[in-house]
């Protein structure tokens, strides 16, 4: 009698990586109107040696050729690049969909009825608060009545199932509900999202990252309603609570997920912008796919990890270390317990370390200082001075 061979669970092939990755990122400038405090990528000025159009184009092709579904394209703000549109519409074209998250500040009636029009693009609007007193001491002045005002456009054209994306924080972890409450007004979905200490984001982590409470109260809440909500995975450390969330439960840095940055670097995260998870540059001649397949980073990612300190820990298996970024960037060992570890071991770490200095993300596009050149640096050169290109037919 043969032996019978268990097949591989779906998270043990992710684990060993994929041909392509499912959920690819690509930050398309770093040049954005707003300056939320908590930006992941540092976005404000526009970098100089962002990929041109027809670089954005050869990306592109190489994703059709690899068979990727589709990306997510984010910022800084996408927009304000005068080729989006043109970008969003060559993907498509090349039956690559296009999922990108905006602030809203381009979303015009007619944009909205030409977004609603198509089958292969969704849109994801960003809000962080509930009402505009929470939301605009995070993203700014003005910004929740101009993202609400995007989603009546989409609304209104007929759009429906675009996404309400929300941040998680100290500050509107108690507005959940009221969060679904505007998500179904404008026949949205809404998605919750991790603060993580990447970015400007490490700037605020320690006062905008929810307690231990708060962490218990959005476990139960999605528990409730997971089926409705959709996470991006973000919350699969809060597991060791006890009953999985829905989704793969597992970071998927460099095995799933990646992230191309606006001049080509390409990372293992998109919360992990710093050159010890570089794994190369779409301009080399290997292109994305090769940086995909052949990255020693990746390799080194896709092999079994030791699960270090957390061992010894009952649920392991569970929340499986929790987040590669927010260890990282809070000065953690990654095979050591996320800083949010729900048993209070990610918090013990953090006073062991005491005050050593945490590693600084490796690029920094807050404007901060005057730009040199106009034409190069101004996040809002050809946004509030320009006219809206007209609507493609």
């Amino acid at each position: 009698m043969s032996a019978t061979i268990a097949p591989k669970r779906l998270v043990e092939h992710f684990e060993a990586g994929l041909d392509a990755p499912i959920c690819l990122t690509w930050e398309l400038t770093y040049a954005c109107n707003l300056a939320c405090v908590h930006c992941l990528s540092s976005s404000g000025r526009r970098d100089p040696r962002e990929l041109s159009t027809a670089e954005c184009k050869r990306v592109i092709d190489e994703l059709e050729r690899m068979q990727v579904f589709y990306v997510n394209i984010g910022g800084g703000e996408p927009t304000v690049r005068r080729d989006f549109w043109e970008l969003v519409d060559y993907a498509t074209a090349h039956q690559v969909g296009v999922k990108f998250s905006t602030n809203g500040s381009r979303i015009t009636p007619e944009r909205a009825a030409w977004l609603a029009a198509s089958d292969y693009v969704d849109v994801q609007i960003s809000l962080d608060g509930a009402t505009a007193e929470v939301n605009d001491r995070v993203r700014g002045p003005g910004s929740y009545a101009m993202a609400l005002g995007a989603m009546e456009h989409l609304a209104t054209a007929g759009m429906r199932d675009f996404k309400l994306s929300v941040v998680v924080t100290r500050e509107n972890a108690g507005q959940l509900d009221a969060f679904k409450a505007i998500a179904d007004r404008y026949g949205a979905q809404l998605r919750l999202t991790r603060l993580r200490p990447s970015g400007r984001g490490a700037d605020v982590w320690d006062e905008l990252h929810p307690t231990a409470q708060q962490q218990r109260t959005v476990y139960d809440w999605l528990l409730e309603h997971g089926e409705q909500v959709l996470t991006g995975d973000s919350f699969f450390h809060l597991s060791a609570y006890g009953q999985s969330l829905p989704g793969l439960n597992l970071c998927g840095a460099g095995r799933v997920v990646c992230l191309i940055d606006p001049v080509g670097d390409v990372y293992a995260c998109p919360f992990a912008i710093h050159e010890e998870f570089l794994a190369g540059n779409v301009r080399e001649p290997r292109g994305f796919a090769g940086v995909w397949r052949d990255s020693e980073l990746f390799a080194e990612l896709r092999r079994p990890q030791s699960a270090g300190a957390c061992g010894s820990c009952g649920f392991y298996d569970a929340c499986r270390g929790g987040c590669m970024a927010a260890k990282f960037f809070t000065g953690l060992p990654l095979a050591g317990p996320d800083p949010e570890c729900v048993l209070g071991h990610g918090e013990r770490a953090l006073a062991a370390r005491g005050d050593a200095p945490a590693p600084k993300p490796s690029v920094d596009h807050s404007r901060r200082r005057p730009p040199k050149r106009d034409c190069d640096e101004d996040p809002l050169a050809d946004f509030w001075r320009t006219v809206e290109a007209p609507v493609p037919v």
